[in-house]
């Protein structure tokens, strides 16, 4: 999932259509005409933007800026799970959100640093990493550990964090029904936000940084199915949101990003801070999603996942990818810089860059 900079969006050659879900995260992402507008590319700097600060607007326009900043396919945490250890107490004064504007990848696990450094001469400046939750489609991430996250952030990474937990009752995939939301999705939800700062924290990845919960494709017009869904969600946002951390949300365009879209424009609070879709259609709408009001997460709130299956190499290395644009916070990462100084970036692969 849920880039870089220095091209424009529209300059990746569409992907080989595929009906097939991700391989990882099966999203079911729907591939029905989009009835929109030309889209218009997010700005790509080459470079991570500034931090700025958000206002908040009424529906139906952007989500409200929650009150912990100035702002704002694939663990535990399941109803009738063994109690995790407390989260930790909310620091005093969240950080700002780091914005990131361009092309992104993510990729079931974590490549290996070889893999990254040799993916820095791609379009891509920012990656997805399945960092935590008990429905993930790689639980062993064996490369993703705070000496991966410090060194791929210093060599001009910016990434996504993403947490599988707990899903819908009535989620599309089979394989993600074992891990259906239980019968207190609040107490759950509130539960997994925890895991989720804890599991984020160990990686060196600090407070203001986004957390991204991936909910899968679920079926759509189940009322009750829905709204067990949102109490899950809104109870893990809640949790991360008091830890110091931003809530995003990652899900299917006509399924949870419709009816979150439906939430805000009821005035609902806890929702997301960033909004993450996917839709497959090979090439970028981050302005001009059919389900989203043009206002809705808007500016600096929005990632669109528009292609999935798709395989690409880079400096002789091949990895099966999903692509994304996106214009939204990335991960501040605290994690020590001695491990950085590990894996130095050959001055090739910083001059290679794509202008």
């Amino acid at each position: 999932m849920a880039a870089l900079a220095g091209t424009v969006l529209l300059d990746v050659p569409p992907p080989a259509t595929t009906g097939a879900e991700r391989p990882s995260v099966t999203t079911g992402a729907e591939r029905l005409p989009v009835a929109t507008g030309a889209e218009r590319p997010p700005v790509t700097t080459g470079a991570e933007r500034p931090p700025v600060t958000t206002g908040a607007a009424p529906a139906p326009g952007p989500v409200p800026a929650p009150a912990t900043r100035s702002e704002a396919g694939p663990g535990p945490g399941s109803a009738g799970s063994p109690a995790a250890p407390a989260a930790p107490a909310a620091p005093a004064a969240p950080a700002t959100p780091v914005l990131f504007a361009g092309k992104a990848f993510d990729t079931c696990a974590a490549p290996s640093l070889t893999v990254m450094r040799a993916w820095r001469g791609s379009p891509y400046g920012a990656v997805g990493i399945y960092f935590g939750g008990r429905g993930r489609g790689c639980p062993v991430q064996k490369e993703l550990t705070p000496a991966w996250v410090a060194s791929a952030h210093a060599m001009g990474w910016r990434l996504l964090p993403l947490f599988v937990g707990s899903q819908a009752p009535c989620v599309d995939s089979l394989a993600k029904r074992r891990f259906a939301i239980g019968s207190d999705p609040t107490g759950q939800g509130t539960k997994e936000g925890g895991d989720a700062v804890r599991a984020a924290s160990a990686l060196g990845i600090g407070t203001g940084s986004p957390l991204y919960l991936d909910i899968e494709a679920y079926r759509r017009g189940d009322t009750a199915c829905a709204a067990t869904t949102l109490a899950f969600v809104r109870a893990w946002n809640r949790e991360v949101r008091r830890l110091g951390y931003l809530p995003g949300f990652y899900s299917s365009a006509d399924t949870g990003v419709r009816d979150l879209e439906a939430q805000r424009r009821a005035g609902t609070k806890d929702l997301p801070g960033v909004m993450w879709f996917a839709r497959w259609r090979g090439q970028p709408a981050l302005l001009t999603e059919s389900v989203l009001h043009p206002e809705a997460w808007t500016p600096h709130a929005r990632i669109h996942q528009y292609a999935g299956n798709v395989t690409e190499t880079y400096g002789g290395h091949t990895v099966a990818i999903d692509r994304n644009a996106m214009d939204a916070p990335v991960a501040r990462v605290t994690a020590p810089a001695r491990f950085a100084a590990r894996v130095p970036v050959p001055l090739s692969f910083v001059t290679s860059r794509r202008p």
